[in-house]
């Protein structure tokens, strides 16, 4: 008898053991399980039945626990396609990876279809969803977004900042404008219809839609593709209406000013400083 209830104890104990061993492997499953993909993740969307492809930078640290900067990033023409991954090879994405240390944020880069530009629907639209989906599943801070972009997309930050007044705590508008080039509209003449008439008078009214957002404008000074002179009047025209304002010409730099924008040691720091609390008040 006395066997038996020793006998008994061991098998409870054996028991009790097993079931904890057991309820903590499936919680370290259950935690791995639960760990997010870093780096940079494909995703897609889809608008009107059509899918489109496009990038997702998460910060290796990422947390579901606090909420993220994040930045919409805007290519330029010459990664325009339908693979969702050209788009990381020039611009943000080459800054990403020369040091990741200084992207504590979400960084949303979809790509634009070839013969369009950003300014031309339903781009706006791709860039707006990919924006929203990335802030839903990343926990994206609604209160400290950015955008920014290059030539092509330096002009479509200019215009979504314009349509989407309201959503940007700052911009980083680099060696773009609001007046394409004539090169450009020769090559897409469909662009005229989504371009503001010429004059000086079209700089005023963007920013005045625009409103008074931090903004930090770059330009090559020898730039050949994009004027220098459509980022000389956007920056005129943003103090103009009184935002802050500042302006980086680089001598004898011509269309990738990119490059040495995206390596300013300065710019993160004050980029992440702003939100939208700040000019909303």
């Amino acid at each position: 008898m006395v066997k038996s209830q020793m006998t008994g104890a061991v098998v409870r104990n054996l028991c009790v053991k097993f079931t904890a061993m057991a309820i903590v492997f499936l919680a370290t499953a259950l935690c791995a399980q639960a760990k997010h993909e870093t780096g940079f993740l494909d995703r897609t969307l889809n608008i009107d039945g059509t899918t489109y492809r496009y990038q997702v930078f998460v910060p290796e640290d990422w947390t579901p626990h606090q909420k993220w900067p994040v930045i919409l990033f805007l290519h330029g023409s010459g990664e325009r396609g339908e693979d969702g991954m050209d788009e990381t090879d020039v611009g943000i994405g080459t800054a990403i990876r020369s040091d990741r240390g200084h992207f504590e944020a979400i960084v949303v880069m979809p790509q634009c279809r070839k013969n369009i530009w950003w300014t031309m629907p339903p781009m706006g639209d791709l860039a707006m969803t990919a924006l929203r989906n990335a802030t839903r599943e990343f926990h994206g801070d609604t209160n400290r977004t950015y955008l920014t972009g290059i030539s092509m997309g330096g002009y479509g930050s200019w215009y979504l900042a314009q349509k989407y007044p309201h959503t940007f705590a700052a911009l980083v508008v680099i060696c773009g404008g609001i007046h394409p080039p004539v090169a450009t509209l020769k090559s897409h003449p469909d662009l005229v219809k989504f371009s503001p008439p010429d004059g000086p008078k079209a700089y005023a009214d963007a920013a005045a839609r625009i409103g008074k957002v931090p903004v930090w404008v770059f330009h090559g000074a020898d730039d050949n593709i994009v004027p220098v002179v459509e980022s000389q009047r956007m920056a005129d025209a943003m103090k103009a209406i009184g935002a802050e304002v500042h302006y980086t010409e680089y001598p004898g730099v011509k269309h990738v000013a990119w490059d040495k924008a995206y390596d300013e040691p300065k710019l993160y720091p004050w980029l992440y400083s702003k939100t939208l609390d700040d000019h909303e008040q």
